[in-house]
């Protein structure tokens, strides 16, 4: 299948400490690890790590939905409470139209586990004819986030005019409207 056809997924890690070496991305590699098992159609992963703030997540975000060409990126890390925690601030200068039900959803889901969730500021919405989404950054959290979301993801691609993503049925019951 020519690349021009296959969907550009960008996993895209947000930590000072990561960016420096000072630690293993686990939080990139559970992103992946869900993508492998709920996407059933071939696509190419774009990943890049960041250091938190806000220009590096701006930049980063703009370059792999302008010039890399992602249809969809996923972010981990910088949606807490903390000072440095500035992912969620960066996501609203770069999109288009921000989609609140992503992070109520999250927040809900994630409040299931843990009574802290009520502090996370995940959100998403849509530059262009990518689709970006603000997880957590604890792999547990990130599961959690992207098997409450993901059902949505394919039809929210297909809206926007991104290139077509189907999933595996017995990891995620995708939804679109009948034709």
């Amino acid at each position: 299948m020519p690349d021009n056809l296959l969907a550009r997924i960008g996993v895209l890690t947000i930590s000072d400490r990561v960016s420096r070496g000072e630690y293993e991305d686990i939080s990139g590699k559970a992103i992946n690890d869900f993508l492998d098992r709920a996407v059933s159609s071939n696509w190419v992963a774009v990943v890049r790590i960041v250091p938190d703030g806000i220009e590096s997540v701006e930049q980063a975000l703009t370059e792999m939905s302008d010039c890399e060409d992602c249809d969809l990126i996923l972010t981990t890390g910088g949606t807490g409470s903390a000072p440095r925690d500035l992912t969620p601030e960066a996501t609203r200068l770069v999109i288009t139209r921000e989609l609140e039900g992503f992070g109520e959803l999250m927040r809900r889901v994630s409040l299931e586990q843990v009574p802290t969730a009520i502090l996370s500021r995940q959100t998403a919405g849509t530059r262009g004819k990518c689709l970006i989404v603000n997880l957590p950054g604890r792999p547990s959290a990130i599961d959690v986030c992207l098997n409450a979301v993901f059902p949505a993801v394919p039809y929210c691609l297909d809206l926007i005019g991104a290139r077509r993503i189907e999933v595996n049925p017995d990891v995620c019951a995708a939804f679109r409207p009948a034709a």
